[in-house]
């Protein structure tokens, strides 16, 4: 199995109400193969306090299944190598096997903690474009050292800390 890198994304709504905008953009970009959508939970939870829970994966119950275990063995493999990555497959491959990433206690918790009237998502990600861009790379003889991911407010704080650096630094 070739799986891209991975990202959590977990997002805040003030309005339980999600419009078709997000999920425009998502169907464009799994269309396009850039992204896939391993799993996502959508908890709505109106102002009553009913909740409302919305799963969605790209992959099959089988194809989870099968990340789970990809994703259970690395986690053996770091723990106790091979014979870490076969239990760590096994656990993985079973945690999946329900058809969500997600568990259900998870899940209810965060619908118990979000305030009546918002709504919450989370998302795994896989990053299709990066996987020829990662074999390309490794081809190379390369290795990635490091990687962040850098939003626009991420470079305001650096330009604020820059500001209040040159405000403090002696003339």
């Amino acid at each position: 199995m070739t799986l891209g890198p991975v990202q959590l994304l977990i997002i805040g709504f003030d309005d339980p109400q999600i419009h078709g905008e997000i999920r425009a953009a998502l169907a464009t970009l799994r269309e396009n193969d850039i992204i896939r959508l391993i799993d996502a939970v959508v908890i709505n939870k109106d102002h009553e306090g009913n909740v409302e829970i919305l799963h969605q994966s790209d992959l099959s119950v089988g194809e989870l299944t099968e990340v789970g275990a990809y994703v259970g063995a690395l986690l053996g493999l770091g723990l106790d190598g091979e014979e870490g990555a076969e239990i760590g497959a096994q656990v993985g491959a079973e945690e999946f096997s329900d058809g969500s990433a997600f568990d259900d206690e998870m899940v209810w918790y965060a619908a118990d903690v979000i305030p009546n009237g918002t709504a919450a998502a989370a998302a795994l990600l896989e990053h299709r474009w990066a996987i020829p861009l990662r074999t390309a790379i490794t081809n190379a003889g390369g290795a990635v050292l490091a990687d962040a991911w850098i939003r626009p407010v991420d470079l305001v704080a650096v330009g604020l800390l820059a500001a209040a650096e040159t405000e403090t630094a002696p003339a």
